[in-house]
């Protein structure tokens, strides 16, 4: 734990290689990004930097509950903070770490953070990868009914229900080209539970999330180089939004992995790292 972010991150290799940031989605816990995944991209030569974002895992907690329905019609009363707050959140963590710039993966709303995080501090990064994520625009990246269905469903009370839940949302959202590995969902739900469940931060993320504008113009102004990964099965953001994404940045790079859904499969770690490092090989200046 950071004591002036107050927000709990972890890293992996060596220091001296350039650094890489990762950021992840609505309500997931730093943990959500597989250990062997980070270090595949530890071992493709990057510093690996993973955190939990205020109101999740043993950052920092916000108060008040959000009223998403008012937040959805454009009444933001009840807006705790924004995703504008959340790139902050992660600007000021590598300031306390003492990096200048850094490359930047960003996962579904982690994706957007990073957009954010590219548009408002330029100076800071090096090399952009959205992966799974959107542009904001709503006519695209939209959730498929049924898993819309799923996610609108009341909330579990107990532990096992809550495990149980989230195994159906990962079996759900896990594409057809890759096989659904139970037991590994089984153990990943039941660790985060027991390291921070916290339903109400949840909350407060996704009004962040619905609140946040449409990017596209700010995401044409970029110049730095960037990629772009998405599932081809992705059914909580389609693939449009990833399209839409790589379409707005000038020079972006479109990595769209066949068969893949919302999640990142140990299938498909070695193609994703492979086009993160052609990426950030891309890029020019001080690693540090």
């Amino acid at each position: 734990m950071d004591s002036a972010t107050g927000l709990c991150y972890e890293t992996y290799g060596d220091r001296a290689n350039p650094p890489l940031l990762l950021i992840m989605g609505i309500g997931t816990q730093l943990n959500g990004w597989d250990r062997g995944f980070v270090d595949g991209l530890a071992g493709a030569g990057f510093f690996v930097i993973r955190y939990d974002h205020r109101d999740v895992g043993l950052s920092r907690r916000s108060d008040g509950t959000p009223d998403l329905a008012a937040i959805r019609r454009g009444d933001l009363r009840t807006l705790p903070y924004t995703l504008d707050d959340l790139a902050a959140d992660a600007v000021g963590l590598l300031d306390a770490l003492g990096i200048s710039r850094v490359h930047l993966l960003g996962a579904s709303m982690g994706g957007m953070v990073a957009q954010l995080v590219a548009i408002t501090y330029p100076e800071r990064v090096l090399s952009l990868c959205s992966l799974m994520s959107s542009t904001g625009d709503r006519s695209v990246g939209q959730a498929h009914p049924a898993t819309m269905e799923l996610m609108r469903r009341p909330a579990p009370a107990t532990r096992e229900e809550v495990v149980e839940a989230a195994v159906e949302r990962s079996r759900v959202l896990a594409g057809s080209g890759f096989p659904f590995d139970e037991d590994a969902a089984r153990s990943r739900a039941a660790v985060a539970y027991d390291r921070a469940h916290d339903p109400a931060g949840r909350l407060r993320q996704q009004a962040a999330a619905i609140a946040s504008p449409d990017r596209t113009v700010a995401l044409r102004g970029l110049r730095v180089p960037t990629l772009v990964v998405h599932g081809s099965d992705d059914r909580l953001i389609d693939v449009s939004g990833g399209r839409a994404t790589a379409n707005a940045v000038p020079g972006a790079l479109l990595e769209v992995v066949d068969g893949m859904g919302h999640g990142i499969v140990p299938g498909a770690w070695s193609q994703i790292i492979a086009a993160i490092r052609h990426n950030a090989a891309r890029a020019t200046g001080d690693n540090r």
